[in-house]
């Protein structure tokens, strides 16, 4: 793995990462140097070993960003085997296994399900790595809302909600670390052709339609988020905090 340096040295932590964007961005931390804890709650294998195949260091956790048991076993686990946390990156999110369905179909449960997972696991992972991060001198949370915030698809009520309240908690964050040396900051990903979203017939209806509404008019890929993932975990974002940047591809003009 040629290490290029723009993390070096620093630990990561990124969630949902056993597949699909996370692995992305957690072998883009590793190949920037940082040392990656690859966390999901599914096998994270197969990430780890691309990363240490190409030279980089990674430890694999199984753990629920809903539980705050398993949150502080993990942070536990990174300490222990590269030391305080410098970077967070809040990706894990239910998403494309999700019934796309109206709202007044939507029980109450699924709509409990969809907001304790993507904004509250957001919030308790904040919460749980935070005091690690202040051991470090200070730290860099990255979260992964939603492009769907600004224009509300139809069927995605439960989803665009809980970025919203993504969105809404890095915002406050931000104010409430920012005498601490930690910026917090989202990035709004536009429909991403993820693993997850592969051969998923649920979205074709939005594939064309999105790619026409595009500047640039073309597919995404979570490789679209890597350069604005890194400036957003690397000193070149150290006055940069509260802000919510919009990847995809040209859709959302705000």
């Amino acid at each position: 793995m040629k290490q290029l340096g723009r993390v070096q040295g620093r630990v990561a932590i990124v969630t949902g990462a056993a597949q699909g964007i996370g692995a992305v961005f957690a072998q883009a931390l590793a190949r920037e140097g940082a040392s990656v804890l690859v966390v999901d709650v599914i096998d994270t294998a197969k990430c780890v070993q691309a990363i240490t195949d190409a030279g980089g260091k990674a430890l694999g956790v199984k753990a629920d960003i809903t539980s705050n048991v398993e949150l502080t076993v993990l942070v536990k686990q990174a300490e222990a085997a590269f030391g305080p946390i410098n970077i967070l990156v809040n990706n894990a999110s239910l998403f494309a296994k999700l019934q796309l369905k109206p709202f007044l179909q939507m029980s109450e449960e699924e709509w409990d399900r969809v907001m304790t997972v993507n904004a509250r696991g957001t919030f308790q992972a904040c919460k749980v790595v935070v005091p690690s991060m202040l051991m470090a001198g200070g730290g860099k949370i990255v979260n992964i809302a939603s492009g769907t915030v600004y224009y509300g698809p139809p069927g995605m009520a439960h989803y665009t909600a809980s970025k919203g309240a993504v969105v809404a908690l890095t915002k406050t964050l931000s104010r409430e670390l920012g005498d601490k040396n930690i910026q917090v900051n989202a990035i709004n990903p536009g429909l991403t052709e993820s693993e997850g979203l592969q051969g998923n017939s649920q979205f074709d209806a939005a594939r064309a339609p999105t790619v026409a509404s595009r500047a640039i008019k073309r597919d995404m890929k979570p490789e679209d988020m890597v350069g604005t993932l890194l400036y957003l975990c690397t000193q070149d974002s150290d006055f940069v905090t509260g802000q919510c940047l919009n990847v995809d591809g040209g859709k959302i003009n705000t």
